[in-house]
């Protein structure tokens, strides 16, 4: 790729735009986390830096966002007995990320259903506005959506009205900002520039930052024991999963944007290189972070070098710009990210949910609640297992409606010539799997089809059009031969693709019913139905004839 000076010019500008607007949000997430404000800068520098040099999306920019800033608050809450604790699951999700990445999974975690997706979302949204209830009112965050309503209601009466003015102020700059001017002077900068004056020469008496640490950060990593990796495996593999899916739809929409492609292993690499550091220094969790992204590409941004600037940007400021962060109130954080929290919802589907599919919003409101008032862990398997459920019932339907099920009449299946057989007679019948069959729609199988296949002398399973069929419906196949059998009804399998074979096979299907006969077109099937049905005519009138005798 040839990269002129004018690219580079677009990557500066790019690189300090998204680091401007980094910024406040990096500082507000540190908070919201529970680990400080100098935790969501040590998040920015090692996500933002790391994922740039080593993602496989040039244009992102990473750092702290709101899904990871809730899951590490829920980590120091919930999970974890001391920070260093918190920090070293923060670390094994980097790692987990980049298993999914060197295993070249990255592709298939896109595949997280959208309605978990949406129910998270929207959860994390809600989440973020509820623990901002008490620094709107200038008092200290809590961890947990449930305790912030709580102290909120118990501590109305003592409200510190500059804290709520400022908040106020914050949010409204933030949200009223006109968007053709975003690109130039980002909102939540004015809001951060405009609330920190005012709360330096007015509203004095609101909460400010106060010191914040500069300088490298220390070492933060313990050597977890085998006791503590199997409490922390599920909280760091849910925050591998959120980041990973966070930063793949930002690729995607980074995508969309440049017409380019991201490579998404490369990208869990380099997301999980970045969360690897942040967790060894004191930093939350980050991810692909879509403000900060698409700030980056409508300033110019073409290239890793506008991450790489807004990473060393981000650096300077742990290195000692920090100290000029200190006068910031906590109410104008919090108003950034009430703002923040708002647009997280998903409220495509929260307002039109009369007209979404009924799973969808069954599986995003129990993903959203479970989410909210019990943990976010709990919330995305919950939500996962639901929309699986949901997504087999519609499977079902649609598997079963490729199943034929039919009687083949005597004379028009056998023989059309032979006015012997009983043209209203159907000794065989013909079951016809077409296409994919999977768990969803295995257990319905038997119970739909074990009828008709007992009415029949001769039953012929046809398999031509069967494209796959999982391990469960393959043992339900099974079942179904063995219903036949147990009825002395005879069993022809026709037209097994070297797939389907290759499953029976697997899980011994056939091998032990000898008297299973398999062929490989209808033609042959017929051949042999003619035989075993003329045996029967041969022993009916040879039976007769000693009867008569």
């Amino acid at each position: 790729m040839n990269y002129s000076f004018r690219a580079f010019v677009g990557d500066v500008f790019g690189g300090v735009t998204a680091a401007v607007v980094m910024l406040p949000a990096s500082l507000a997430f540190g908070i919201a986390s529970g680990l400080g404000a100098e935790a969501g800068l040590y998040g920015a520098v090692g996500v933002g830096l790391f994922a740039s040099l080593f993602g496989g999306t040039r244009t992102q920019i990473s750092g702290p966002t709101g899904p990871m800033a809730v899951a590490v608050a829920v980590i120091v809450a919930s999970h974890a007995t001391t920070i260093v604790e918190a920090l070293t699951i923060v670390a094994m999700s980097g790692c987990i990320q980049v298993v999914l990445g060197l295993t070249r999974i990255g592709r298939y975690i896109v595949y997280t259903p959208q309605a978990v997706i949406s129910g998270f979302m929207s959860g994390i949204g809600v989440i973020i506005i509820l623990i901002q209830l008490l620094p709107l009112t200038g008092m200290p965050a809590m961890g947990s959506p449930i305790e912030s309503i709580q102290t909120f209601t118990r501590s109305i009466t003592n409200l510190n009205y500059s804290a709520l003015a400022l908040a106020a102020i914050s949010f409204t700059i933030a949200a009223a900002w006109p968007r053709r001017i975003s690109t130039y002077l980002p909102g939540p900068v004015v809001a951060l520039i405009v609330g920190t004056a005012l709360g330096m020469f007015w509203l004095t008496d609101a909460p400010i930052l106060g010191e914040i640490p500069t300088g490298l950060p220390m070492f933060a990593l313990m050597v977890p024991d085998s006791e503590f990796v199997l409490r922390a495996i599920e909280p760091a593999f849910i925050i591998a999963l959120i980041g990973s899916v966070d930063s793949l739809l930002v690729s995607l929409i980074s995508d969309s944007v440049t017409g380019t492609r991201h490579k998404p292993n490369r990208e869990l690499v380099g997301q999980g290189l970045g969360n690897i550091i942040a967790g060894m220094f004191g930093g939350i969790a980050g991810a692909g972070n879509t403000l900060g992204t698409l700030t980056n590409l409508r300033a110019g941004g073409s290239s890793r070098a506008s991450g790489t600037i807004y990473g060393l940007l981000m650096l300077l400021v742990v290195l000692g710009l920090g100290n000029y962060l200190s006068p910031i109130p906590h109410a104008v954080l919090a108003g950034i990210l009430l703002k923040i929290g708002i647009d997280i919802i998903d409220w495509r589907s929260v307002l039109g949910a009369h007209k979404i599919p009924r799973g969808f919003i069954v599986v995003m409101l129990t993903t959203m609640a479970i989410t909210v008032f019990i943990d976010l862990v709990v919330g995305v398997t919950v939500g996962l297992i639901a929309a699986g459920m949901v997504h087999a019932r519609k499977l079902e339907d649609l598997e079963l409606d490729n199943v034929v099920s039919v009687p083949l009449l005597d004379r028009q299946f056998l023989d059309p010539e032979d006015e012997d057989l009983d043209q209203f007679a159907a000794r065989v019948g013909l079951v016809a799997l077409r296409g994919v069959f999977t768990v969803a729609s295995s257990h319905r199988l038997v119970s739909t089809f074990s009828v008709d296949i007992k009415e029949h002398e001769i039953v012929i399973f046809d398999l031509t059009e069967t494209i796959h069929v999982d391990d469960s419906s393959a043992l339900v196949i099974e079942q179904l031969m063995q219903v036949a059998i147990a009825e002395k009804t005879e069993v022809i399998v026709v037209g097994m693709s070297d797939t389907v074979e290759d499953t029976f096979e697997a899980f011994d299907v056939l091998r032990n019913m000898t008297e299973v006969q398999t062929v490989d077109t209808l033609d042959e099937a017929r051949e042999i139905a003619r035989a075993l049905l003329g045996n029967e005519r041969e022993t009916g009138k040879v039976q007769s004839s000693s009867e008569a005798s």
